[in-house]
């Protein structure tokens, strides 16, 4: 009956039960605040060393995960994700890690990564470095000259003149006929560029030439006996390529430096299975943005 009149008493007065002090030195509110001032840090920068590590999703429950290293634009990040994930998943979350939309990227890990494969089946162990290259919307509207422009151009000049191969400048290296020491072909095939430099080639010159695609760098390496040229990826215009006619398990290929033809650096008996890759490690998906 007390509680039932105190009760009354309350209710009759307007007062409110008496409530305990709040102490905000508490470690339980202390952590609350940190973590409300932590939020506000990361909207104002989003850079913020936060926004470099993602331990995956509550989707990814008791699945077979793989920790990953993503390294683009001299940034590092961790990652946690599927082994059963494919390409694509991981350019989303490469997209939620650094900003960079899954359009304007080019992720490679021995060679140019598959969108449609899982990392299982591409072998991805874990550990492992991922590259990736790409700009953001504004610096490729930045750009002159795009690449796909440059690309047409020279495409509605080749359709022009008769077939590479047949051409005085480069009959001269092809009749010297093929390298001894050239690499094994396979006609009709698509790889992925292999773990060694492509060797065993000739050069304009007749000289023996190796390429070597230093993907953590974005660079392609060009060695010769005499020196290496060390060539940014980004300033690559164009990759030609043409099959030797009665041998087109080879291709003739040409790396476009400059804006002329003067800036072609022919290689000879290119192995066909690696045109494709070379291409895509070269230039990649996301020129055409």
């Amino acid at each position: 009956m007390a509680s039932q009149d105190g009760g009354e008493s309350m209710m009759q007065t307007g007062a409110s039960p008496k409530k305990e002090p709040v102490a905000y030195g508490k470690a339980g509110d202390g952590d609350a605040e940190a973590a409300e001032q932590a939020s506000q840090s990361y909207g104002e920068n989003s850079t913020a060393q936060v926004s470099a590590v993602s331990n995956g999703s509550d989707n990814d429950d008791g699945k077979e995960m793989v920790e990953l290293k993503i390294i683009w634009n001299k940034n590092k990040y961790d990652l946690k994700i599927p082994l059963d994930g494919t390409g694509a998943s991981l350019k989303e979350r490469i997209h939620s890690l650094t900003g960079l939309p899954p359009a304007m990227q080019k992720v490679m890990y021995k060679g140019l990564l598959p969108e449609d494969k899982t990392l299982r089946e591409i072998k991805v162990t874990n550990g492992a470095k991922i590259m990736v290259v790409g700009s953001t919307i504004n610096d490729v509207l930045a750009v002159n000259t795009p690449k796909e422009v440059i690309q047409q151009d020279v495409k509605a000049e080749e359709n022009k003149k008769e077939p590479l191969c047949r051409q005085k400048q480069h009959r001269k290296v092809l009749d010297k006929g093929k390298p001894e020491d050239i690499m094994p072909s396979i006609k009709g095939a698509k790889e992925r560029l292999p773990t060694v430099p492509l060797s065993g080639m000739y050069n304009k010159s007749g000289g023996k030439v190796r390429l070597t695609f230093k993907l953590e760098q974005d660079q392609l390496w060009i060695g010769t006996k005499e020196r290496t040229e060390k060539i940014p990826m980004g300033s690559i215009k164009n990759v030609i390529t043409e099959p030797i006619e009665g041998h087109e398990d080879y291709h003739m290929m040409a790396f476009q430096l400059g804006p002329t033809e003067a800036s072609y650096y022919w290689v000879y008996w290119v192995p066909a299975q690696y045109v494709d890759a070379i291409k895509d490690t070269v230039l990649g998906k996301w020129q055409y943005f």
